[in-house]
């Protein structure tokens, strides 16, 4: 019996034009399925949060130190409500939706309606650069589809002209068949010609989900996006769906209360109970960690 294979998230990172244009081009079915079953999104939910783990994976790959990290924040006034996401400079990508069990009505064509799931409102990107400190920008959602609004965002609030593709398709049964996305950033020499060209092969490329599910890997994309511009890959990048929460971490939070919550969780018998928003873990904490945790604040004092 012939056993499917499924294609590895990564990204690929290249540079074409004798250096005028960045082109960037990734898959990201398991990582996004992931998200689909840790959050337990329902079909739009998922596309959504699909497209925006996409897209912030795409622009971490723009950081260049391994400390370095990138927040995606998609703050609309839908039945969404809001979308983060955040990534590293390793490949490392999580998030969530703040209402997963989100569904409407399909848009024209049968496509899942993003864009009035997310609403109108704003889009936020957070860069934790190494040797800058942090920086954000911003600017309106235009559309909601997460893909016109980044390439919006770059092209006005960063000055880099960019195109941006992302799509996740969703089997009948709410699982993710296949995601992924390709960014292409234009430098001001970039010359006219190779301008139009670029536009061209995005038109043949069409639907990135489609291309994703009949099998194309991140550079037969780019060899769409870019025929006929010479180019180089500079970097693959194994993309994946990990959080940085831990017991210990959450642990902290919980030394963050005051001393009357405290006592109260200590008193009532019950302990403690955290759930990490970006990967829906939960970590449990009997009333005598908590006690513990109170005993040492009371020793720092």
């Amino acid at each position: 019996m012939e056993v499917e294979t499924i294609m590895a998230d990564y990204l690929v990172r290249a540079i074409g034009a004798g250096g005028n244009v960045r082109a960037f081009a990734a898959v990201t079915t398991a990582l996004t399925e992931e998200a689909r079953r840790r959050h337990d999104t329902w079909p739009v939910a998922t596309a959504a949060l699909g497209r925006a783990l996409t897209g912030t994976a795409l622009l971490a790959a723009t950081l260049k130190d391994p400390n370095e990290s990138l927040t995606l924040r998609v703050a609309g006034d839908g039945p969404l409500r809001g979308i983060l996401c955040d990534a590293d400079e390793q490949g490392h990508v999580r998030g969530y939706v703040t209402e997963p069990h989100v569904d409407l009505e399909p848009a024209a064509r049968g496509k899942l309606n993003v864009g009035a799931a997310v609403g109108t409102g704003m889009l936020y990107v957070t860069r934790q650069l190494a040797l800058q400190g942090i920086y954000t920008g911003s600017s309106e959602l235009v559309s909601g589809e997460i893909a016109e609004d980044l390439a919006y965002y770059l092209t006005r609030s960063e000055q880099t002209p960019s195109a941006v593709g992302l799509g996740v398709r969703v089997g009948p049964d709410g699982a993710v068949v296949a995601a992924g996305g390709y960014m292409v950033q234009l430098l001001p020499a970039t010359p006219d010609a190779d301008r139009d060209r670029l536009e061209e092969n995005l038109g043949r490329l069409g639907s990135v989900s489609l291309a994703v599910e009949q099998g194309m890997t991140p550079e037969e994309i780019l060899s769409v996006v870019l025929t006929g511009i010479d180019y180089q890959i500079l970097e693959r990048r194994d993309l994946s769906f990990r959080c940085r929460c831990s017991r210990e971490r959450a642990l902290g939070a919980i030394a963050l209360l005051d001393e009357t919550e405290l006592s109260g969780l200590v008193e009532e018998g019950r302990g403690a109970e955290l759930t990490c928003h970006f990967c829906n873990a939960v970590y449990r904490f009997s009333p005598e960690e908590v006690l513990q945790v109170q005993r040492g604040m009371k020793d720092k004092q």
